[in-house]
């Protein structure tokens, strides 16, 4: 039964997403939904991208093994980088009217870092969306207890998502997530009340949380465990600035206004609802303890959704695979959005200028598959967890495209020649610490960011700005 509500919501979703592409008439539309949307629908999808696999099964798993300290990176870091692309970057990139971030590395350095930084990007989103998408074979496989195979189920999961965000683009994504938000929220609120009802209480589990030494939140006072944690956050938090979904987001909204408040209120919402699979997660060691021990020998994933399954009535069942299905398929979708349009408007649109608007969106379209087939490629074949997963995609960002944003931003200084030299110096030193030095005290993307930063300076201070002069302006 509990199988066949899932399939009946999902088709639902889906159809409710391809309702939403009668809206999409050109390129702009397909990508930043015409820069028309409102407060309450940018929040909602600032808050359903952001809250996907990491959030419902992957930090809970990891907070289970570690404790709080354990998952600084996500919702710590994650919520404060929205936070900060509300204050500090939003309204900037928001009066260019650009169609992808990309767009801006190209009016301020030129065409070679508008390739190079489109390029990071898209290579951080194989990680990202593989995780939803290894999600949800999760989803399948446990809601139908086990008949569908993990491998089935991803294909079923990224086939269905593909239909809407394909035709739809960002309207379906926008729409889509706004009626998710509501099922998410609504869905683990009825869970939290069900699963308190079986621990005596929320404030047991607090303190049998705390007892177990879960809530050591601040590393140890040695410089390897700082500069770990420290690294940690800043991967997260600063990684996922310059990422295209968070770009959409801004440049979707009717004005800069939403723009920025909408990005801080999404994190705030984030950062307060990232707490509760946690809670929901740790519950389980009250309630069936055999149940944790088994499950964090084998997949701490699983440890949620099968107490869910053993413990709960079958509308309560329902209602939390509504709600993490709602979740896994609003992320899911923004992220296989982002990186196709950045790849279609910033790599393919420069190479084939002839391109006409109609013309464009079959190309974004035609990203969207070819990257659909290569993240559920990789999420079949991957052997890290989700939170493992999302986390190490911002590193490429981080060291890439990050000091270049903000350099871009608010130093008048930054010139085509800094933003190469960053690129190529972080990159590369981040490449080669990877390699070299990967359990090193100081991580590689902290190196790699580094000199990232000397490149920037280096660059846009001693060398000759007229040695690289391909910007093309576009505002």
């Amino acid at each position: 039964m509990l199988f066949w509500y899932v399939i009946a919501y999902w088709i639902i979703s889906v159809a409710i997403g391809l309702f939403a592409s009668l809206k999409v008439k050109n390129a702009t539309d397909f990508a930043a939904a015409g820069h028309s949307l409102p407060m309450y629908v940018v929040t909602a999808t600032v808050f359903a991208t952001w809250f996907g696999a990491e959030a419902v099964l992957g930090a809970p798993a990891t907070f289970l093994n570690g404790g709080l300290g354990a998952v600084v990176a996500d919702p710590f870091g994650s919520s404060l980088c929205l936070i900060l692309v509300g204050l500090f970057f939003a309204k900037p990139l928001y009066q260019k009217k650009f169609l992808t971030i990309g767009d801006f590395y190209r009016d301020k350095y030129g065409r070679t870092v508008e390739i190079l930084i489109t390029l990071c990007i898209a290579a951080s989103y194989l990680g990202w969306v593989s995780a939803q998408i290894m999600a949800l074979g999760l989803v399948f496989h446990v809601a139908s207890e086990g008949s569908i195979s993990q491998s089935t189920g991803m294909l079923i999961g990224s086939g269905s998502v593909l239909i809407y965000t394909l035709f739809g683009g960002m309207w379906a994504v926008a729409i889509t997530d706004f009626l998710q938000m509501i099922i998410v929220v609504v869905g683990l609120f009825f869970i939290g009340h069900e699963i308190t009802g079986l621990t005596g209480g929320v404030f047991t589990v607090i303190e049998h949380a705390n007892k177990a030494g879960l809530f050591n939140f601040f590393p140890e006072a040695n410089a390897t465990a700082i500069i770990g944690f420290i690294s940690a956050l800043c991967t997260m938090m600063l990684g996922s600035i310059p990422q295209q979904d968070v770009f959409q987001r801004v440049t979707s909204s009717k004005t800069s206004k939403i723009a920025q408040n909408a990005a801080i209120l999404g994190g705030v919402l984030y950062f307060c609802f990232a707490f509760l699979p946690m809670f929901l997660a740790y519950s389980a060691t009250l309630i069936d303890p055999e149940l944790v021990k088994t499950n964090m020998e084998t997949d701490p994933q699983l440890i949620l959704p099968q107490l869910i399954l053993k413990h709960t009535p079958l509308f309560a069942q329902v209602m939390f695979f509504g709600a993490l299905l709602s979740a896994l398929k609003s992320c899911a979708s923004a992220t296989l959005l982002a990186p196709s349009v950045s790849i279609s408007e910033n790599i393919i649109k420069g190479a084939f200028k002839h391109l006409n608007p109609r013309q464009m969106l079959v190309v974004m379209r035609l990203t969207v598959l070819v990257f659909t087939v290569m993240v559920t490629i990789l999420a079949m074949h991957s052997e890290l967890s989700i939170f493992k997963m999302v986390e190490s995609a911002y590193k490429v960002t981080l060291v890439a495209a990050f000091i270049p944003l903000v350099f871009g931003i608010y130093w008048k200084r930054a010139n085509p020649m800094g933003g190469l030299l960053s690129v190529l110096f972080g990159i590369s030193t981040w490449l080669l610490a990877e390699f070299a030095y990967p359990d090193g005290m100081v991580p590689p993307q902290m190196i790699g960011l580094l000199c990232s930063l000397l490149g920037m300076i280096a660059g846009s201070l001693f060398v000759p700005a007229n040695l690289i002069r391909d910007a093309e302006p576009l505002a």
